[in-house]
This record gives structure tokens, C-alpha cells and sequence, in this order.
């Protein structure tokens, strides 16, 4: 006998998998399957029975035909379970729906809105919008403070600034004009910022510029004053210790990264796998919509070790 049925097959015991194409596929088999999800997890556990807004007591509901909505038996006051969700007035079938949820909670480094078309059948305008509002309205920040040991940086996700035609004669100019370049480069490069906690969660959102005190005002409104804060030497950051219970911080200039438990490698860490994930798997982001990338990012990350799986996370936060 084979170590298993080929024609049921499972996850491995060994596999990094929490949540496999073979679950999804036997769980979510039709459209109607996933609407009946959403009808249970929203209004009716038992799936015909629900508290009637209009009756104003539990009823039993029927499905009615040829809508994806359930009628009151005693008054016939409608309830529309896909109303106020991110699926609302949308023609695409939600088990496409639910299969681009299941796309990007299973990979590491992202899915374009291309692949996506390809994989659904889609139009590449109807793949974007529905990774769009994934990203922006389930995997979107939810607001809790940071705490604890606390790591922050700032990074530029679009590499290096390449010098312009004629810029090595300014720079021969004098050091004013030196610095005018490089304020130029920086204002058509996208700033991300970053805080993370040691062993926790991360946040992460694009800033106008990473000069000025609006690094500063970030951390304060990202983390709680009790937390300590590890950062490098940039100049923006200082002041911080008047805003939490402790600042240290890391020379990197002269070559120093680690000292006794000041470090800002976690941090560094989140960064070293968005901007590689980005060139790779998008080639080019607008800063526009670039807030909406790193919810995605964050939010893998800080869902990584949790028993529930990532689906079935972002199922629920679209059922509230």
C-alpha cells in the first residue's frame, strides 16, 4: 500500500504549511460554499436561523434564489451577507475571492496583480482592485501600540539614487550645492519607516521626507513611553529620551553594529526582506500606493507564528 490515498490527499505532519491548496479546495469547493461561509460566520451559526433587525428576535431565514441574500421567514426582511464587506458589488465569484486571500497569506514575498490575472482568469484591472482592498482594508495596521524593546529605521525602498547628467560638475561647486543634490535624490526616493518589537510586531508606513522631526513624532505616536528604543545615529532621532523610559543607540559609521543589547538588526532584518521582495516581485512601486505593500508585508509578519492560520485570519477580518 502507498503511504498515502492519492485520492485523498493531506498536509504532511513535516510541512511549514498551516494551511494547504488541498484544505481550501475540499472547504471551498463553489461560490456557494464560500457564501454560505459568510452567511454562518456573520449571521447564523446553525445557517437558518438569525436575529431578524425587523422582527426584532431570532427567525428562521431561507435562501433566496438567485441572489446572494437570505429572506426573513416571517416578514421577509432581506439580509445581505457580502454588504459592508470588501466583496460588496463585486461580479467576480468570491471562491476567486477567497483563492486571492489564500495566495497572498501563503507566500513569503508577494504576489503581483499579474500573476494573480493569470491564476484567476482575471482582468489585470480586476486583480489589482481586489489586491488593493485586501491590502489597504484586512491587512491594514490595527492600531495597538508597540512596547518593550523597541527597534527603528528608516530605508529607502527604491535602492540607490542614481546621479543625474551634470551633477559631478555641482558637486565641484562647493558643498551647498552638494547638498542640494542629494536632497533632490532623497525627494524622489519613497522613505519608509519602521518599528519593531524585539520578539513582536511590526509597523511600518511611507514618511515625505527622513529628515526633520517627523521621525521622531512617529515613534512617539507608535510606542508606548514605558518601552525602550534602540536606534542608529541619524540626527532625527534625537531627543527621544525624553519620551521614553530609555534611548540607545548604535554608531554604524564607525563600523559598530552590536553592543551588549543595543542593536538595531530586527529591524534591519524586516527591511532586508521587503526591498529585495519588492524588486523581485513587483520590479517598481508607486509611492502612491506603496502604504498598502508594506500592510502586506507587516501584516505576514506579524502573523508568522500564529497557530491560526493567515487565511483563515484574513477570512475573518472580512466577515466583520
Amino acid at each position: 500500500m502507498p503511504p498515502v490515498d492519492r485520492n485523498e490527499p493531506i498536509r504532511a505532519n513535516y510541512s511549514e504549511s498551516s494551511y494547504s491548496l488541498m484544505e481550501f479546495m475540499r472547504e471551498y469547493p463553489t461560490d456557494a460554499a464560500c457564501l454560505d461561509w459568510l452567511w454562518r460566520n456573520r449571521y447564523s451559526e446553525d445557517g437558518s436561523h438569525a436575529e431578524c433587525p425587523k422582527c426584532e428576535r431570532v427567525r428562521k431565514f431561507h435562501k433566496v434564489k438567485e441572489r446572494p441574500a437570505w429572506d426573513c421567514d416571517s416578514c421577509g426582511h432581506h439580509l445581505h451577507p457580502l454588504a459592508g464587506t470588501i466583496f460588496h458589488k463585486s461580479s467576480t465569484s468570491l471562491q476567486l475571492w477567497f483563492f486571492a486571500i489564500h495566495l497572498m497569506t501563503s507566500t513569503r514575498c508577494g504576489v503581483s496583480a499579474k500573476q494573480l490575472e493569470r491564476e484567476l482568469g482575471v482582468t489585470y484591472k480586476t486583480a489589482w482592485r481586489m489586491f488593493n482592498l485586501i491590502r489597504t482594508k484586512l491587512m491594514a495596521d490595527d492600531g495597538e501600540p508597540l512596547s518593550g524593546h523597541v527597534e527603528v529605521d528608516e530605508a529607502s525602498v527604491d535602492g540607490r539614487p542614481r546621479k543625474r547628467q551634470g551633477e559631478h560638475t555641482q558637486i565641484k561647486l562647493g558643498a551647498s550645492r552638494r547638498s542640494e543634490a542629494m536632497k533632490l535624490r532623497e525627494r524622489s526616493r519613497a522613505t519608509v519607516f519602521a518599528a519593531v518589537e524585539r520578539g513582536g510586531r511590526v509597523k511600518a508606513t511611507v514618511l515625505p521626507s527622513r529628515r526633520g522631526p517627523g521621525l521622531n513624532a512617529k515613534v512617539i505616536e507608535w510606542v508606548e513611553p514605558t518601552s525602550i528604543i534602540y536606534t542608529d545615529y541619524w540626527p532625527s532621532y534625537k531627543g527621544l529620551d525624553k519620551h521614553f523610559a530609555a534611548h540607545s543607540r548604535i554608531n554604524h559609521s564607525t563600523g559598530m553594529y552590536v553592543e551588549g543589547d543595543t542593536h538595531t538588526n530586527t529591524i534591519e532584518g524586516f527591511f532586508g526582506h521587503l526591498k529585495p521582495s519588492i524588486r523581485g516581485t513587483y520590479r517598481k512601486v508607486s509611492h502612491k500606493w506603496l502604504q498598502g505593500y508594506l500592510n502586506e508585508f507587516c501584516f505576514r509578519y506579524n502573523e508568522r507564528a500564529s497557530e491560526q492560520a493567515m487565511f483563515k485570519t484574513l477570512l475573518l477580518k472580512a466577515a466583520e
